[in-house]
């Protein structure tokens, strides 16, 4: 009797949807130029940490994208979201992705140049 509730999808029972941020603070504060550069720099290296390369570009897309258009990429991509803020995100074959909050929202000490 219980096999019908287990054919549910995996992503329809676990799906979260993407939430703002929480406020946070670099240990130094950072221009604009700083955390660009920063931002460069990690998706740079990222996908030689392992994980798929389009995933990765799918990832950075969301990340720089408003969160509506940043579901629809993350839903299409088929990618589980295992924190809201998209610093924790699984793709369909179990690869781990790690996002640092930088990528993600700007610090609360950020120097406005």
């Amino acid at each position: 009797m219980g096999c019908g509730l287990s054919s549910m999808s995996m992503s329809d029972e676990n799906a979260k949807k993407i939430q703002k941020p929480k406020p946070w603070k670099n240990p130094q504060p950072l221009t604009i130029t700083d955390l660009r550069r920063m931002r460069e720099e990690f998706w740079d290296t990222a996908p030689h940490y392992g994980g798929q390369k389009e995933i990765w570009d799918a990832l950075r897309a969301a990340a720089e994208a408003d969160i509506s258009l940043a579901q629809a990429i993350v839903d299409s991509a088929g990618l589980i979201l295992a924190n809201a803020d998209m610093t924790l995100v699984y793709d369909e074959k179990g690869a781990k992705y790690e996002l640092p909050k930088y990528v993600m929202s700007e610090p609360t000490n950020l120097i406005h140049e």
